[in-house]
């Protein structure tokens, strides 16, 4: 932690420290340990691989729809549980959303609030591409269906591996919301409309692309799934708990959408296997410089090109034979030198 803590009362009343004593869930990264030393607080949590945004920079082919249901089952499970003991998570992102094989858990929960907490809450949650619209129009009561939102972008770039909406702005944001999912009307959201009427901010005139089109590589019921997630009224949003009835998401924690991620290596298991690669997340906002060393992999050599014991024993008979002549020559030379020096 970056703040000065002089006692451990003042450890005790960090937001972030409650919501973890309470979270005890698979899918919620686990804290182990909290240690105070020299007025500097550390947290010790469990070993993961690394997250969601490096495990999507590794992908040279586009997810299969059953990996990313695993991917959103277990983050929708977690956040299922986590709004259930009445906290939201305000930051959700790929960053945020860590790796260990075939394992996801949610994770950093410093911007996390109570859900009974009294608004009016921060101006400021979570990083501006996965920020909800109400939260961009500067709503101070906004609650868990912006950690819904969130999740929808995240669905939407497993599926395209980018994000949905890259905004450089807040206004270039609900631009971009805009384009693709149309002006929302008072009909659509009226409370959308109040909020912009308050900031003086006009929706731009952009009709609705259909889903399908940005994401053909996803099935019906992920798109249903999707636009649903994607509502501009946060009060029509399925919650968590919602997300985890729909038929794509029920088929896979059935087992009948088996996931390949069960069959992929670990972060590290590439490392183990000879395939080193260097990233750095380089994405807008989240900043850094992307590295990119070329991949090396090791493998062992061909049956084929082995070779045969008898061709074995040849080099070795040659290698001695060889050194034996050599030895000869040596001693010629010393005997010629012996005899023909000037006396």
């Amino acid at each position: 932690m970056k703040n000065k803590f002089y006692s451990w009362e003042e450890c005790l009343q960090l937001r972030e420290l409650k919501s973890l004593k309470k979270l005890n869930h698979p899918n919620i990264v686990k804290l182990k340990e909290v240690i105070r030393e020299n007025n500097e607080l550390f947290f010790v949590f469990e070993f993961m691989d690394g997250n969601l945004l490096e495990f999507m920079k590794c992908q040279e082919n586009h997810f299969k729809c059953s990996e990313i249901c695993s991917i959103l089952l277990q983050t929708l499970q977690g956040l299922a549980f986590m709004h259930k003991h009445g906290f939201f998570h305000r930051d959700i992102k790929p960053e945020n959303m860590l790796m260990k094989g075939n394992v996801c858990k949610v994770a950093d929960f410093g911007l996390a609030r109570e859900i009974r907490s009294c608004p009016p809450y921060t101006d400021y949650v979570s990083t501006r591409w996965y920020r909800a619209p109400e939260v961009l129009l500067r709503s101070t009561s906004y609650s868990s269906p912006i950690d819904m939102w969130a999740i929808g972008c995240i669905m939407a770039e497993l599926f395209i591996l980018q994000p949905l909406f890259p905004g450089s702005s807040e206004a270039d944001q609900l631009h971009k919301i805009c384009s693709l999912l149309g002006k929302p009307t008072p009909l659509i959201w009226p409370e959308g409309i109040k909020l912009a009427t308050q900031m003086r901010f006009n929706f731009p005139q952009c009709t609705a692309t259909p889903l399908a089109h940005i994401i053909p590589n996803a099935s019906p019921g992920a798109i249903t799934l999707l636009q649903d997630l994607l509502l501009f009224d946060p009060q029509r949003r399925p919650t968590a708990a919602q997300a985890l009835q729909y038929t794509i998401l029920q088929k896979s924690s059935e087992g009948s959408c088996t996931s390949s991620l069960d069959n992929k290596e670990g972060y590290h298991n590439q490392q183990e296997k000879g395939l080193y690669t260097i990233r750095a997340a380089a994405h807008g906002e989240r900043g850094g410089k992307e590295r990119e060393a070329a991949a090396v992999q090791l493998t062992p050599p061909s049956p084929e090109i082995l070779p045969s014991m008898a061709q074995v024993c040849f080099l070795v008979l040659y290698t001695i034979l060889f050194h034996k002549v050599l030895n000869c020559f040596k001693c010629t030379e010393r005997l010629l030198y012996r005899y023909n020096r000037p006396l």
